[in-house]
């Protein structure tokens, strides 16, 4: 019993800095296709659905594309769906010793039949670590939130 207890002390001990290190962003904006100026989402970023930000982050796959997680949700290859219009996010992510990272990711709220994030991967943060990227798949519940935040309700024409 004694010897499960160490090796469970121990693996909280090495998963405790991963975690701790993985920080959800300050601030976000988004442009894009109708929006006559940059939307500023605000928020926890790490506060889960009770906040804009927060819900705007774990809707979008914010965590999983920027620190990688496991199971992996994300995919590589861009997705067969009809994309329709994409949509800035500029997120500004606060690290260790002051430093304030901003990291792109591109959001299709009118794809269908749900809508998608993509990150590129091999994004600068904090100086020397590199976002993990790739392609997420949202929730009606992901355009929602977007259209709270202000994007039009349905796709803008031209």
């Amino acid at each position: 019993m004694r010897r499960y207890l160490i090796a469970a002390a121990v693996f909280a001990a090495l998963a405790l800095p991963s975690s701790a290190a993985a920080k959800g962003p300050a601030s976000a904006s988004i442009s894009g296709p109708g929006l006559g100026r940059s939307l500023a989402v605000s928020g926890q970023g790490e506060g889960g659905l009770s906040t804009p930000l927060g819900a705007l982050v774990d809707l979008g796959g914010f965590f999983p594309q920027m620190y990688g997680q496991s199971p992996n949700p994300t995919f590589r290859a861009r997705p067969h769906s009809v994309l329709g219009a994409r949509y800035r996010i500029v997120y500004v992510v606060p690290g260790p010793n002051s430093i304030q990272s901003r990291v792109v990711q591109d959001v299709y709220p009118y794809a269908k039949p749900v809508p998608f994030t993509y990150m590129k991967p091999g994004q600068s943060f904090w100086g020397t670590r590199k976002t993990l990227g790739g392609w997420f798949r949202g929730s009606r519940d992901l355009k929602r939130t977007l259209v709270r935040a202000g994007l039009p309700a349905t796709a803008p024409t031209g």
